[in-house]
């Protein structure tokens, strides 16, 4: 046994210590009335253990079954009541409500059914498929119920019971920040369909674009034009409604702060492209799209520069060229590699195009001073086969 399985701590029931001495009371208090009513058949009156007669025998030995017993059911419901807390933790208290819901139908059809096997004679056949088919359809019910949760809590009413469930940022207006005006892309995100609905630019925006555009320095100057003239585009886009929001926030003298308080006063989202302004939006509460963390996520998997390893498939259309791909599908084209087909390479990228059919890599091997290519039954072990051997080493 590994030291960390030494240090893994016991899961302990988490029910009080009053429940479970509850519970064995009951129990106790059965079983010495099953004691009591099986010593009174027995001889209520004869001696049996000395000066104790068949009735207190009776009520004894059952209080001391009932004791133990208590104890092991008590500890036994404590974990079952344990472990269905864990489980139950992701489902929403609307789900449980409709799945009991359901759960009562079911049991409520499932004895509607099966009541006609009462009329069998033999009450031991009768017992058992009564409640087999109750059970099975009651279960039946809870699955139902559960599933079709937002139907059945309609029934009582519109969206009765459902939680409200948080408004994407994407169904939410949009208040456009400076940054992303002058950088210009966001036409690019609209016109490709990715980015629609209302865009609100507030004063305050509009007066920084408008500062930078009558600014003396040139540089400062063109860029406040470009996002003048990036919204007059994007007031021209079909796909999204642009509104200058004529509202400011008196107090504040920060652009970033002013943002911030109006996408809070006004339920909206914020959109930017300054990463600083994006964090603290997100920890005063406000949703935020960030077209620089959109654009880290579509860049290419690797850039000039870069080594990966690349198992070689076939011969490229020139001589000495080699193909493979990358776990995205990206083809890479290698260089002077034709002789290693069939084995992983070490390849460094020179170059990456990317066209309409997709992503085109460019490398030739990086170990062209010497050193041997990588052979397929030579790969180095996935993690879950090492993690495999370590555990049999154990």
């Amino acid at each position: 046994m590994t030291e960390l399985q030494h240090s893994r701590p016991s899961r302990t029931p988490r029910a009080p210590v009053a429940l479970l001495e509850v519970l064995r009371l009951l129990v106790v208090v059965f079983f010495a009335g099953a004691g009591y009513s099986l010593g009174s058949g027995i001889g209520p009156t004869k001696p049996v253990l000395g000066a104790l007669n068949g009735t207190a025998v009776g009520v004894v030995l059952g209080s001391g079954m009932g004791y133990v017993l208590g104890g092991v059911l008590g500890r036994r419901t404590a974990r079952t009541a344990e472990d269905t807390r864990v489980r139950l933790r992701a489902v929403s208290a609307d789900t449980l409500v409709a799945g009991a819901l359901g759960l009562v139908v079911g049991v409520l059809v499932g004895a509607g059914v099966a009541w006609p096997v009462f009329f069998l004679p033999q009450a031991y056949l009768a017992f058992p498929l009564f409640g087999f088919v109750v059970v099975v359809l009651g279960y039946f019910g809870f699955v139902v119920g559960a599933s079709k949760r937002d139907g059945v809590l309609a029934l009582f009413g519109d969206r009765a019971g459902v939680g409200p469930r948080p408004v994407p940022a994407a169904a939410l207006p949009r208040v456009l920040d400076s940054s992303v005006a002058v950088d210009g892309r966001v036409v690019d995100v609209v016109r490709a369909g990715f980015l629609h609905g209302q865009l609100l630019v507030p004063t305050p925006v509009l007066a920084e674009l408008q500062g930078l555009a009558d600014a003396g320095d040139d540089l400062r100057r063109s860029r406040g034009r470009r996002g003048l003239e990036v919204l007059e585009t994007l007031q021209r886009e079909p796909g999204v409604d642009v509104e200058a929001l004529d509202l400011d926030v008196p107090g504040v003298a920060e652009v970033d702060a002013k943002l911030v308080r109006i996408c809070l006063d006004r339920g909206a989202a914020l959109l930017t492209l300054d990463t600083n302004l994006a964090k603290a939006a997100q920890l005063a509460g406000v949703q935020v799209l960030n077209l620089h963390a959109l654009a880290l996520a579509l860049r290419p998997p690797v850039a000039a520069g870069d080594d990966v390893p690349v198992l070689l498939l076939k011969a490229g259309k020139e001589p000495g060229q080699s193909v493979g791909y990358l776990d995205d599908g990206s083809m890479v084209v290698v260089e002077r590699s034709r002789e290693r087909i069939g084995a992983e390479v070490p390849v460094r990228v020179t170059s990456v195009l990317t066209t309409a059919n997709g992503r085109l890599v460019f490398g030739r091997p990086a170990d062209e001073a010497g050193a041997p290519a990588v052979p397929l039954r030579s790969r180095r072990p996935s993690p879950a086969t090492v993690a495999a051997q370590v555990r049999r080493a154990d």
